[in-house]
């Protein structure tokens, strides 16, 4: 489907809340939508005029629009170009891009095509690659991504259920219970191919073209990301950037550390007071 001027911000779900002079735009990972920035929203949107979508392959988005297409979107790529068209039609540039997971590495991509629509990219739990291989730990070997594809494919409402309860943590069950409905939305026809898009994706030769200002923000202990792919970006990143490292488990600390991931901000952005508003 070809998509007129200002459809893509439509089809996307695409919104502004708050009403601050900055812009931040804030972009969730595989299988969850806009909602997994729930708890962070209110605080922020005090202090930024804050964009939240939902990815082409949200189960938020209208199915009968038909946007993600899998060889298309087999690669980050095409996702950095949906997200540098969407911040131009909505005309904003110089702006704080707070990307999840796979969002992270879209955002470093988007920011080396156009340099001019970044002010600072906040990496939360994104890894460029999950296979381990020589002298990298992704986390994964390459028959544990099999199995991941597998299941996928055999039953992906199953294997929902589980990747939810092992990538949220389960002392939080209110956030599992939130990204397992946000996984049960997304198509299984849609799930599949970006599984394999993202756990097979190996953007590490991107890193050292990224030269917008990063901070890394990690838990200490996420099932998906292991610390050392943080460590490993930051070497790799030719801009500035720092590690925030959170205490806690899992891969979303939006949703199960949201004032400390409201702390970290602040800092960083120069708001301390942004976790207690």
């Amino acid at each position: 489907m070809v998509l007129t001027e200002k459809d893509l911000s439509t089809a996307l779900n695409a919104k502004i809340i708050g009403s601050g002079s900055e812009v931040m735009v804030l972009a969730h990972g595989f299988g969850g939508d806009q909602s997994v920035w729930d708890k962070i929203l209110p605080s922020l949107s005090q202090h930024y005029s804050v964009l939240i979508f939902d990815w082409n392959f949200s189960g938020a988005i209208d199915q009968d629009l038909n946007l993600y297409d899998p060889v298309k979107y087999s690669s980050y790529d095409a996702f950095a170009n949906d997200l540098v068209e969407l911040l131009d039609e909505m005309r904003l540039k110089s702006l704080v891009f707070v990307g999840h997971s796979m969002s992270g590495m879209i955002g470093c991509i988007a920011s080396i095509k156009r340099p001019d629509l970044f002010k600072r990219l906040i990496l939360v739990g994104s890894s460029p690659r999950y296979i381990n291989t020589k002298g990298y730990e992704g986390g994964f070997g390459n028959s544990d991504i099999e199995q991941i594809i597998s299941n996928v494919e055999s039953n992906y409402q199953n294997w929902a259920s589980a990747f939810a309860s092992l990538a949220v943590d389960t002392k939080d069950p209110p956030s599992v219970d939130k990204f397992a409905k946000c996984l049960a939305r997304m198509r299984a026809e849609v799930a599949l191919p970006l599984a394999k898009t993202v756990f097979y994706s190996d953007e590490r030769q991107v890193l050292d073209m990224v030269i917008t200002p990063c901070t890394i923000i990690q838990t200490t202990k996420d099932c998906v990301v292991p610390n050392s792919v943080p460590l490993y970006m930051q070497k790799k990143i030719k801009g500035k950037s720092t590690v925030e490292m959170i205490e806690g488990d899992g891969h979303f600390p939006q949703l199960t550390a949201h004032l400390q991931f409201l702390d970290v901000l602040g800092r960083v952005l120069g708001f301390h007071d942004l976790g207690r508003d």
